[in-house]
């Protein structure tokens, strides 16, 4: 009886057993071959990268205890491996091999390149701010959209903004005036200025229509920098599944919902300007601000006449474009976007959202920073203040007129003084994109293009920590 009992037990204890054998034992040879298929896939990367300099890692983790700490830690603490290691430093973060190149003629053959334009992966951590707008798409709709968006930027465009300049300006000189003999943050004040003539330039809508301040809509957007970068920095956020379920991810929503409401109002707004008709900026300029009774002999065309000195010398911004556009396309960029939409071929709907978020983020974002660093740069080194200063003074004297585009080409040491602090603290310190084929340095690898470290490189630069 007792023999009978115990039988069953022991027949399934040995089933289970047996299938507990099996399952690992398919198990081990499935995870050794699948090791196997993935070294030698990275076989071609692994020869290339040994002959690239860089500090020695641990197995597994490779140098990842390199980006331990805040972000202005990680940074430093990167940026020193430059002088120790040479221009190419490779790292590895985890099985992740990160190369950083810091020699502007490397970096040139990534940035000139239409091939090599897929976004590192840590970009996708954009995607539910930007979406698939400029900074994050690639390939053909990266291309075509670029092609679309650059000649609203041309400076005969631009141009045509001067008095929205002019008024936006005095306003923010206004509200500095009360900080005089205070301690503050300037970069807040030009947030909110570039964000406002944003709005009335490119986006062609009056502040004043808007139910929330600039500085409310710049405030959201650092605030959501800030969680990119600890997603960034800060391994365990990285997993969409994880990140999720933290508060940030709570407090990342909050700000979307005001960084997108502004955006789909701008949006709405010039909508029903082009139904009725209304093309180009409905923002109201006062008249102290307008340059056409300063300007002579003034053609009602924004043609370009005189060279800055960045154009003298052969400079060119990212969105150039080599020759003028043509009156039909000379449009600001919502105006261009809403009617290259209505034929529906171009870019639809929710397309140009996606490109009025990223052209506010970073229109406002980098011109913001340049402009703060450059009020310090002023601030710290006085006698080149004095400098500009005098140049100014020999442009206006004693007047308080608002300053023409003819003024701005005069400008010549106030422009190289702007282009030096952009050198010295470029805005975006660091860009990364994706390599998927051979180029000389490697295969499959991230490539982080230091901008920062670019523009400090001494064999250019000489002295290159001096204003």
């Amino acid at each position: 009886m007792s023999t009978a009992t115990v039988t069953p037990d022991l027949t399934e204890s040995s089933s289970v057993l047996s299938a507990s054998t099996v399952f690992y034992f398919l198990l081990i040879p499935a995870v050794l071959l699948w090791y196997a298929y993935w070294y030698i896939s990275r076989r071609h990367m692994l020869e290339l990268a040994e002959k690239i300099p860089g500090p020695k890692g641990y197995p597994i983790i490779g140098n990842a205890l390199e980006f331990l700490g805040t972000s202005p830690q990680i940074f430093k603490n990167v940026y020193s491996k430059s002088y120790e290691f040479g221009t190419t430093v490779k790292l590895w973060a985890g099985p992740k091999l990160l190369i950083f190149l810091t020699d502007p003629r490397d970096v040139e053959i990534i940035l000139s390149s239409h091939v090599h334009i897929d976004k590192a992966p840590e970009y996708r951590f954009f995607k539910p701010w930007l979406g698939d707008g400029l900074l994050i798409s690639t390939g053909q709709k990266w291309r075509a959209h670029r092609k679309l968006i650059a000649p609203t930027f041309h400076l005969n465009v631009l141009k045509s903004f001067i008095d929205l300049f002019n008024a936006n300006s005095r306003e923010v000189v206004q509200k500095l005036k009360k900080e005089i003999g205070k301690e503050f943050d300037c970069h807040d004040y030009m947030s909110e200025a570039t964000v406002e003539m944003l709005l009335e330039t490119a986006m062609g809508v009056s502040k004043k229509t808007q139910d929330q301040s600039g500085y409310a809509y710049a405030k959201a957007v650092m605030e959501m920098c800030d969680i990119l970068h600890l997603r960034h920095t800060k391994v365990w956020l990285r997993p969409d599944l994880i990140f999720n379920m933290t508060t940030y991810a709570k407090y990342q929503e909050k700000l979307l919902n005001t960084i997108h409401s502004l955006t789909r109002k701008v949006i709405k707004k010039k909508r029903a300007d082009f139904d009725k008709g209304v093309r180009g900026s409905t923002a109201e300029v006062p008249e102290d601000a307008k340059t056409k009774n300063y300007e002579k002999n003034v053609s009602s065309k924004t043609v370009v006449e005189g060279l800055s000195y960045g154009q003298s010398a052969g400079l060119k911004d990212d969105l150039d474009v080599d020759e003028d556009v043509g009156e039909k396309k000379r449009m600001a960029f919502l105006d261009l976007m809403i009617e290259a939409s209505q034929n529906g071929v171009v870019i639809n709907d929710e397309e140009i959202k996606e490109q009025v978020d990223t052209i506010m983020f970073e229109g406002h974002d980098t011109t913001a920073a340049g402009s703060s660093f450059f009020l310090c740069m002023m601030g710290v080194h006085q006698h080149i203040q004095d400098k500009v200063i005098e140049e100014l003074d020999g442009i206006f004297g004693d007047s308080d007129r608002p300053a023409t585009f003819a003024d701005t080409l005069e400008m010549k040491y106030l422009e190289r003084c702007l282009m030096e602090t952009l050198r010295m603290y470029p805005p975006v310190p660091i860009i990364a994109r994706q390599i998927n084929q051979d180029i000389k340095l490697g295969t499959l690898a991230m490539f982080i293009i230091s901008m920062y470290r670019v523009s400090h490189f001494g064999h250019f630069y000489g002295v290159s920590r001096l204003f």
